[in-house]
């Protein structure tokens, strides 16, 4: 790596009168914290799409570009530690991303593009988290009660309500224990899911293997783009600076360890649920995988209780990580609506908290009813959020920062990334969108049945 350029001295950063930062984004983490914090912003359960992601890539093109896509995460990740780690350092301490794009870069603009991009990400997994929620409940009550007559939007409406309570939450420190919990439930159904594959793949009731990809060019181009934006909604999490902020100063070099803790976990979890999901399912494989153990016709291909248990686990993490996305949001509508004169839990800044999180939380839910495109959500999430902040940005932060020499191996690797990437996230938009469109043609508002 490049030794950063003597930097010219940034001017003291005041936060007194800043609720986000004082209230919502408080530094007081230790590194295994960020770790707990990055791990249920990444390992989720979208990782029960990653066969449905090999579905449209094939086997070599699925590993290779979820290998890809791991590798170049953590590579962006490690990069912007170490400009947040240079800009502490030179005495100003970022930590909102809109923030560090718009000083690093120099420009103005940079600031209002990022928010923009992070919000349409934390709304779109505040969104896609409700949905799912929703969609777990369903599948237990369809179990216990065939013929109930409950829809999944009324499970929308029961999980929006959970989450209007635990939004309460007031900083981002205070879910550390909530995310570490939520870190051994991943592992735990992650763990459930590949056994019960497993069991179905060597049973004598296994689905016929069919592993062919769309019949015509043009649709397997669009299939295998769709399928990377799914696979970059998956390890993206747009939110590293706003994770690294909780750590208490001085934060160099923790949050390296944190990224360690969180890769181990991915590594365990994302390649096991993608090899035994795709390896039974195939061509069928569902959005997600659950759907496909628990079929709408016939009998169940694994123990109702191991994928209830499964299913539990993964509705538990659900709030974790919607709890999790929406601190961006809080953090922004607090800077402005709290006081920091008045404690966190006073009435003048209790009220305001309870209003506006209430009011967020039933919008993402309320969107979650009406739009059920679980799948659809994450590759497009994926193309205009995650892949613009997680792919690129990092390597032009570092470049502007540190000003490696053009004959580097640093400088040419990250221009590579940004040009691959870059053109990766334009065909995934495209793609993605046009998934969108099609899949709106099956589907009606406030449908109890969610479009693969």
């Amino acid at each position: 790596m490049a030794e950063p350029p003597r930097p010219e001295p940034f001017p003291d950063t005041r936060l007194d009168s800043d609720a986000g930062a004082a209230f919502v984004l408080e530094s007081k983490g230790e590194w295994w914290h960020a770790g707990f914090h990055l791990t249920t912003a990444i390992v989720g359960p979208t990782i029960l799409t990653l066969p449905y992601a090999f579905k449209g890539l094939g086997w070599w093109l699925g590993f290779v570009c979820l290998t890809t896509m791991g590798i170049v995460t953590f590579y962006a990740y490690y990069l912007m530690s170490k400009v947040l780690d240079h800009c502490e350092k030179s005495g100003r301490r970022h930590i909102r991303f809109r923030e560090l794009a718009a000083d690093v870069l120099g420009s103005g603009w940079m600031f209002y593009v990022v928010i923009f991009i992070q919000t349409a990400i934390n709304t779109g997994i505040g969104i896609g988290a409700i949905l799912l929620a929703g969609q777990c409940l369903e599948i237990m009550y369809s179990n216990l009660f065939p013929k109930g007559a409950l829809k999944l939007y009324e499970f929308i409406a029961m999980v929006t309500v959970v989450m209007m309570l635990l939004s309460q939450f007031p900083t981002f420190h205070s879910l550390r224990h909530i995310n570490f919990v939520s870190l051994l439930l991943s592992l735990g159904y992650s763990f459930l899911v590949v056994g019960s594959c497993i069991h179905v793949g060597l049973s004598k009731n296994a689905p016929k293997r069919d592993y062919s990809l769309e019949p015509s060019d043009s649709a397997r181009v669009f299939s295998a783009f769709t399928s990377i934006s799914i696979i970059a909604a998956i390890f993206g999490n747009g939110i590293l600076p706003e994770i690294q902020a909780t750590l208490a100063p001085p934060a160099t070099g923790k949050m390296v360890k944190g990224l360690f803790l969180c890769y181990t976990v991915i590594f365990f979890t994302f390649y096991s649920a993608a090899v035994s999901g795709y390896w039974v399912f195939g061509s069928s494989s569902s959005s997600n995988i659950l759907n496909n153990l628990m079929p709408d016709t016939g009998p169940t291909l694994v123990p109702t209780m191991v994928v209830g248990l499964a299913v539990i686990f993964v509705l538990l993490q659900l709030f974790a990580i919607g709890l999790v996305y929406s601190q961006v949001a809080y953090e922004i509508m607090e800077k402005k609506s709290a006081d920091t004169t008045k404690g966190i839990f006073s009435r003048r800044n209790l009220v305001p908290r309870l209003i506006l999180r209430t009011i967020y939380m039933a919008f993402c839910g309320f969107m979650a009813a009406m739009l059920p495109f679980f799948g659809d959500i994450n590759a497009v999430v994926g193309a205009f959020g995650f892949i613009p902040l997680d792919f690129i940005l990092p390597m032009l932060l570092y470049n502007m920062t540190y000003k490696p020499s053009k004959g580097s191996v640093t400088y040419w690797v990250n221009m590579t990334i940004m040009v691959v990437f870059t053109g990766a996230g334009l065909m995934g938009a495209f793609s993605s969108v046009r998934k969108l469109v099609l899949d709106a043609n099956k589907f009606k508002l406030f449908s109890s049945e969610i479009v693969d």
